[in-house]
């Protein structure tokens, strides 16, 4: 009955854990109370002790197991952050940011169910300064511990909007002046792509690619070249090299 307690609660961004995302919430503000693993020594412990000092958090010294146990036996490195609930931005914040750039990149992500996959994606979108990324609130992971883990701190820098209509959604980026691309395995190469404007790039759901409505609503799809025997990549390695095409010629 243990285990089920925290799961519950690792399905809610009520907590982060491991000691970047830790550091980068505390920073941010949305810490309430630290919890550090008792027996743990070093830089670390010193860095995130005095941040937590600053920001007037709470320190529990915990045992190992009992950390273990809040996080569902993840990889906590020692550290847990309880957290206000994760703040998503209006999609009227990325719009506007969009607008303050030369040639933005919104990062649209079509019912995509793993974590991991989210984190990574985060992580990538940060380095190549993409404006932000929409989520639907349905059939989609949303942000939870192991994103924001997985994201290294990102999630704290990249503004994400949870909508409940994608479709909708597309319609004003349409109307905003963004074209829309989709990623296939059959579309334009990616070493083709014209990148210039204003972009909103669709990923899709790691087994079952784009979903067919939204599918009609894109302007173009993409595709990576591939000459080796496996027919697709992981949807966060095909994100980052899709990310990295349009931030190359930006630099």
């Amino acid at each position: 009955m243990k285990e089920k307690k925290y799961s519950e609660k690792t399905e809610q961004m009520d907590m982060v854990y491991g000691v970047h995302a830790v550091k980068e919430a505390l920073q941010a503000n949305t810490g309430n109370k630290l919890y550090i693993q008792n027996d743990l020594r070093g830089k670390n412990v010193e860095s995130v002790k005095a941040l937590a000092a600053e920001k007037k958090v709470s320190i529990s010294w915990t045992p190992k197991k009992t950390l273990s146990d809040m996080t569902d036996g993840a990889v906590h490195q020692g550290f847990v952050l309880r957290v206000s609930e994760f703040a998503y931005a209006d999609l009227s914040v990325i719009l506007e940011k969009a607008e303050a750039e030369e040639n933005p990149l919104i990062l649209i992500l079509d019912g995509l169910t793993d974590p991991h996959n989210f984190g990574s994606i985060l992580r990538t979108a940060d380095a190549t300064q993409v404006a932000g990324i929409i989520i639907p609130k349905h059939r989609a992971v949303g942000v939870t511990p192991v994103v924001a883990k997985t994201s290294t701190g990102a999630v704290a820098h990249v503004p994400i909007a949870r909508v409940t209509n994608l479709s909708q959604t597309l319609d004003k980026l349409k109307e905003a002046g963004f074209w829309i691309f989709g990623t296939d395995m059959n579309g334009t190469p990616s070493h083709k792509w014209n990148t210039a404007g204003k972009l909103a790039l669709i990923i899709g759901n790691e087994g079952k690619g784009i979903s067919s409505n939204i599918k009609k609503q894109v302007d173009e799809m993409i595709t990576i070249p591939m000459k080796g025997h496996v027919q697709s990549l992981n949807a966060s390695v095909a994100a980052a090299v899709l990310m990295y095409e349009v931030f190359r010629k930006k630099i």
